[in-house]
């Protein structure tokens, strides 16, 4: 994708969010087939360099437009570690958009070979066991650099212990494409 496609998405995210703050919103008609291509999407908030929303959608199932629109809204108002967001939030917004690969399989029959396979700064990391499921986005290697810490905080977040391992244990990686706003 085009840097100039990228700002066409955080045009879309914010307009989402705006309208249903009832604030005034720029047009953001613009037309394109890439736009109608089913992607997959994550919408990041933060305000003054702190997370304030992130949602998104680990599969393409509907247009682009669409899902960076309903992602946008979940992030600002149903992510369950935030309160929906006010508009008095709105001026110190910054919104990420990140336009997900298709994720595929990493084969590894213990932590250590998952370890080994992991690129930090590239792979997004998708991780389930039964009804557990958690993904980091690749973004998230700014904070975690090394990989056996990502993977043990990534399994926290599944809710399961950090040092928790099962041979059915499935980790998918992906990369992404993400644009973001200057900080405010």
């Amino acid at each position: 994708m085009r840097q100039e496609q990228g700002r066409i998405l955080i045009a879309i995210a914010r307009d989402a969010i705006a309208k249903r703050l009832g604030l005034p919103g720029k047009a953001t008609a613009v037309d394109g087939t890439w736009l109608e291509q089913p992607r997959a999407t994550f919408v990041t908030l933060t305000r003054n360099g702190t997370l304030r929303g992130c949602i998104g959608s680990l599969e393409a199932y509907r247009p682009l437009r669409e899902d960076v629109q309903h992602n946008a809204i979940a992030a600002a108002f149903h992510d369950p570690r935030f309160p929906p967001l006010s508009p008095a939030e709105w001026n110190s917004l910054n919104i990420e958009v990140s336009v997900l690969s298709e994720p595929r399989p990493l084969p590894a029959s213990s932590e250590e070979e998952a370890i080994a396979q992991l690129v930090p700064q590239r792979d997004g990391v998708i991780l389930s066991w039964r009804n557990h499921r958690a993904t980091f986005l690749p973004q998230v290697w700014r904070q975690l650099t090394d990989p056996r810490l990502f993977l043990a905080q990534l399994k926290r977040k599944a809710g399961l212990s950090e040092g928790f391992w099962h041979p059915a244990l499935k980790l998918m990686v992906y990369q992404v494409e993400h644009f973001q706003e200057p900080a405010s």
